[in-house]
C-alpha cells in the first residue's frame, strides 16, 4: 500500500522501534500507540487519515499493554466515555487476572 509522506513521517515518530509500514499494517495497534505517544501535531496529521470512529473503535478494543493511565483517561474523556472504564489489561493464557497485582493503582 502507498502512504503519504506526512503519514509515514508521523508513523516513524510514533512507532520508533519499527518501520512506518509495519506500524500502519495494524491500524488499531498503531492508533493505540498514537493515542499514547503522539504529539498534538502528529494527531492532527492522523486526523486526515483516520476518522473519529477509528479512534473510538480503538478505545473499544485497544491493543493491550500500550495505554498509560493519563492517555487512557484523556481519550476516554475526549469521546465522552465517562466514567472512564478501567485500563485494559493484557490477558496471559493460564493466569487468573485477579492474581496479578496492580503496580500502578489510580490516584484519587
Amino acid at each position: 500500500m502507498t502512504y503519504s509522506d506526512d503519514l509515514l513521517a508521523a508513523a516513524k515518530r510514533i512507532f520508533w522501534f519499527g518501520t512506518p509500514e509495519e506500524a500502519l499494517e495494524f491500524p488499531k495497534r498503531f492508533l493505540t500507540y498514537a493515542m499514547t505517544y503522539a504529539s498534538d501535531e502528529d494527531i492532527e496529521i492522523l486526523r486526515k487519515y483516520f476518522t473519529d470512529e477509528d479512534f473510538k473503535a480503538t478505545l473499544e478494543d485497544p491493543a493491550p499493554g500500550i495505554f498509560d493511565r493519563g492517555s487512557w483517561a484523556k481519550w476516554n474523556e475526549r469521546y465522552k466515555r465517562t466514567p472512564v472504564p478501567p485500563l485494559p489489561k493484557r490477558k496471559i493464557p493460564g493466569v487468573d487476572p485477579a492474581t496479578i497485582p496492580d503496580f500502578f493503582p489510580p490516584k484519587y
